[in-house]
């Protein structure tokens, strides 16, 4: 795509070959054939069955599936029930968060104009926006929306609002004068960008490229060509489906082949066996109940504004060790404020937030004229409902307005004249008749205002104006005359202008996010502002919320500068991000990755969609975020609240925790129960548990005493340990040695009381019963042991538990206490009643289980220099 920031007029026209009053509708015709119309390109989608059964492309669900059918064939039709509905459960969760892509490119597509008025031969015509070709010369109003890109041709006062592209908070003066060939976006005040709007002025504009090829449409392009990572959940999970399955199927394989041919059992009953071996090894409740706390998750964030679109995202956010923000609208309010300002009489200090007219002036002091001519000098409107305030018009001229009303003035004055603030002549000045006769008031930038104004210090007021703006303040110069007439004779103005003093304005931080960048930096993660506004503002407003490095400043020019391997070097002590394009932000995430980092990026522009889509957790804004951000985005803030993004992270780490209490509760007891067949089957022994026994465990115990473990609340300390890497695995070492340590201590204690009861003299069918019931009373136990991961388990608090452990633990007991002493039920079983005397053993069993398995844990802790 051909630059034309940079070129003049003529140049521009004679690029396109066109002609200042445009091309003939023969010319423009030829060109939409050639070229096309000026929307996106539709992007091509799977259709919804090939969406639905790409869900059941995964090993796991193989393996489930397989499992579904062995037990079917086995007539247990409520184990297969279960693994059918959580795969299906999981294939329409899947099917229904597909297509984000897709659906943010429609986002985007939908911010082109939908009309335009367009020279063609020589007339104004209007014409569909899809209709426009290089070459056109479009006319634009206060307003517009700007239908392509367009290179200014001619212009009266011309601002836009380019937000959703720059990220600059305040719309920015635009002019047909060329600027340099290396212009970041930000600065291009030659260009009009498709998809922005018009707040002021009028322009006439050659338009330079439509469709695809526009701003917009490149950052559509960014994002269709994004890899979107996987969670580190969803990576592992992935990675240990294949491994556990390969293991199940060749040691279920070897077991028959044992048994059959060295142990000599009948083949038909071994394979029995080995299939309730299978079905026993399997997790099969594992992906519902992981699911089940995903979604308790979405609920939690719900009630603290964070809306979830992708279930994965919830675990992914208790993970992130960097978010990269924007900072208009995210860390800002996306409303400018006068915060200070300053007269030949003092300094004064203004408080108060966004446009509401309430505040106070620190010292007391004497600012009504200053403030006459803030709210005489100005074009917009504020309007209040229901607490809230808003601009119509200019958002400097809303803070002004704003201003004056904490300052307390409201003048009622009759409008004569006015000149329109310019590019050229940079200062805007209205006549006013009302109490205090005809005044002339003048605002506008301080190098043009001082040079206007008679009998002031010249240097002393640049320096001052100079100080402001090296805070990150927007200055304007206010001024003011006494007139006869009823027209401003701009001739006149020059050097005839009394001085009333400088006003700064910043779209100020929240003061939630403050807070909320410190509850972030005392959980380890580090905040870094990614913006395309100025070095100066985003350093102040760095400063202003507490980032970690915030007087150091990379720019888009000097990002442009490094390769990967030396952005990845520099992002790491560098917070701030000035100036960027969506390239650079793209740039900037996949450097944080590389160096084993996980990133949220937060955002509310298009420009952000890209970085969004990359990032490991895309959070976007929902009140004032663009369509194509939050459609791409995992998390939605509907507050626009970063503090929010705080209270994410919180319930982000609860869920993570609990999944791994979930992982942690299911891998271990799976192994424990078929375990005890395995090892009775190779050591040549009589079951301690029938397979019938043993599914009926798997049934009783596999969903429910790990679907308690989903309700947790978050433990204490949550927020004060450091994230984990991004490499960090969910399916540790520490973990196998858990399920190591729980498999081994389970046989002993199912084969020593199924030995005592032999010993004792008990029947075969007693003996199972009690060794049955140990495994249920170990894996109660296990329960309340794996509900504290980071701290004891021995605590009153940790006894006391939570209504659904206690109900799960309830009914499981209810349920066991029927299969062993409810005739029918021993029939089914082949159970016998169990003596109160043993049933104490058991439970005491259960506790020494407890015992050993928690001083393990402590000792662990320990060695790790962990309370």
């Amino acid at each position: 795509m051909t630059a034309f920031h940079h070129l003049d007029v003529a140049e521009c026209l004679a690029a396109t070959q066109s002609a200042s009053d445009g091309l003939t509708s023969a010319e423009a015709s030829r060109r939409l054939d050639e070229l096309g119309p000026n929307r996106l390109p539709a992007v091509r989608t799977r259709g919804p069955m090939r969406r639905f059964f790409d869900q059941f492309n995964n090993v796991l669900i193989y393996v489930l599936l397989g499992s579904a059918i062995i037990t079917g064939a086995m007539q247990h039709w409520v184990d297969t029930g279960v693994i059918l509905a959580v795969v299906f459960a999981n294939a329409a969760i899947g099917f229904l968060q597909e297509g984000k892509a897709e659906a943010a490119m429609v986002a985007i597509r939908k911010m082109l104009a939908p009309r335009a008025a367009v020279l063609r031969d020589g007339l104004r015509l209007s014409v569909d926006g899809a209709a426009l070709v290089p070459g056109d010369v479009v006319l634009l109003e206060a307003g517009d929306k700007v239908p392509a890109d367009l290179r200014i041709l001619v212009a009266r006062s011309l601002s836009a609002q380019e937000a959703i592209l720059t990220g600059e908070s305040v719309p920015v003066e635009k002019a047909p004068d060329p600027v340099a060939m290396d212009a970041p976006l930000g600065d291009r005040r030659s260009m009009l960008w498709s998809g922005t709007l018009v707040t002021h002025g009028s322009a006439r504009g050659l338009v330079v490229a439509t469709g695809a090829a526009t701003e917009i449409g490149r950052i559509g392009g960014l994002l269709a060509d994004v890899d979107e990572l996987t969670t580190p959940l969803v990576a592992q999970m992935d990675h240990f489906a294949r491994w556990l399955s390969l293991f199940i199927l060749l040691a279920s394989a070897l077991l028959l082949v044992h048994g059959t041919f060295v142990g000599h059992h009948a083949f038909p009953d071994m394979f029995m066996a080995v299939v309730g071996v299978a079905v026993a090894a399997i997790p099969e409740g594992l992906p519902a109940v992981m699911t089940i706390a995903l979604a308790i998750g979405v609920q939690a964030m719900a009630r603290r504004n964070a809306i979830v679109r992708r279930l994965p995202a919830i675990e992914a956010i208790g993970s992130v060790s960097v978010i990269c923000t924007d900072k208009t609208g995210t860390l800002t309010r996306n409303e400018m404020v006068v915060v200070v300002a300053e007269t030949p009489q003092g300094i004064f200090t203004i408080s108060g937030d966004g446009y509401a007219p309430e505040g106070t002036i620190t010292p007391a002091g004497d600012l009504g004229r200053l403030a006459c001519a803030a709210a005489l000098c100005n074009d917009a409107h504020l309007r209040g409902k229901d607490g809230r305030w808003t601009v119509e018009g200019d958002p400097m001229e809303g803070a002004l307005l704003a201003f004056a009303r904490k300052v307390g003035s409201q003048p009622a004055a009759r409008r004569l004249d006015t000149v329109p603030f310019d590019s050229r002549h940079r200062f805007m000045a209205v006549l006013t008749e009302g109490e205090g006769g005809r005044l002339t008031h003048v605002k506008g930038a301080p190098e043009r205002v001082l040079m206007m104004c008679a009998g002031i210090d010249l240097h002393h007021w640049h320096t001052r104006a100079e100080i402001m703006a090296r805070r990150g303040l927007r200055v304007l110069a206010l001024a003011e005359r006494a007139e006869t007439g009823i027209e401003i004779d701009e001739t006149t103005l020059q050097g005839g202008l009394t001085f009333l003093g400088l006003v700064g304005l910043i779209d100020p931080p929240r003061t939630e996010a403050i807070a909320a960048v410190a509850e972030c930096r005392a959980a380890g993660i580090r905040v870094k502002m990614i913006t395309g506004d100025h070095a100066g503002t985003a350093t102040a407003i760095a400063a202003q919320v507490g980032l970690q490095t915030p007087d150091r400043v990379l720019t888009g020019s000097e990002i442009d500068g490094l390769d990967d391997a030396e952005l990845a070097l520099e992002v790491a002590g560098v917070d701030v991000f000035a100036r960027t394009s969506p390239e650079h932000k793209l740039r900037l995430v996949a450097a944080l990755q590389a160096n084993g980092l996980s990133v949220a990026m937060t955002g509310d522009g298009v420009n952000d969609a890209p970085a969004l889509k990359r990032a490991d957790v895309g959070i976007a804004m929902g009140q004032k975020g663009s369509e194509a951000a939050k459609e791409v985005a995992d998390l939605v803030l509907a507050d626009d609240n970063f503090a929010t993004i705080a209270a994410a992270v919180r319930e982000g780490r609860t869920v993570r925790d609990n999944l791994r209490k979930v992982i942690g509760f299911e891998l271990p007891t799976s192994a424990g129960e078929a375990g005890v067949i395995v090892v009775a089957l190779l050591l040549g022994l009589s079951l301690p548990v029938t397979a019938v026994q043993i599914l009926w465990v798997n049934l009783i115990t596999g969903i429910t005493l790990g679907l308690a473990l989903a309700f947790e609340p978050t433990e204490a300390g949550t927020m004060s340990r450091p994230p984990p890497g991004r490499d960090a695995p969910i399916l540790s070492g520490a973990l196998g040695w858990h399920v190591v340590l729980v498999t081994g201590l389970f046989l002993a204690a199912v084969f020593g009381v199924f030995a005592y009861a032999l010993d004792r003299g008990y029947s075969l069918a007693l003996a199972q019963t009690m060794a049955m019931n140990t495994l249920v009373v170990l894996e109660i136990f296990h329960l309340f042991f794996i509900r504290n991961i980071h701290g004891t388990s021995l605590t009153w608090s940790a006894v006391r538990g939570t209504p659904v452990i206690w109900t799960v633990t309830a009914a499981i007991t209810a349920a066991q206490v029927a299969v062993t002493y409810v005739p029918l039920l021993q029939k089914v079983f082949g159970t016998e009643p169990v003596a109160l005397s043993d049933g104490l053993l058991i439970v005491g069993v259960g506790a020494a289980f407890l015992a050993l398995i928690e001083i393990e844990k402590q000792i662990r802790l320990g060695l790790r220099g962990r309370p």
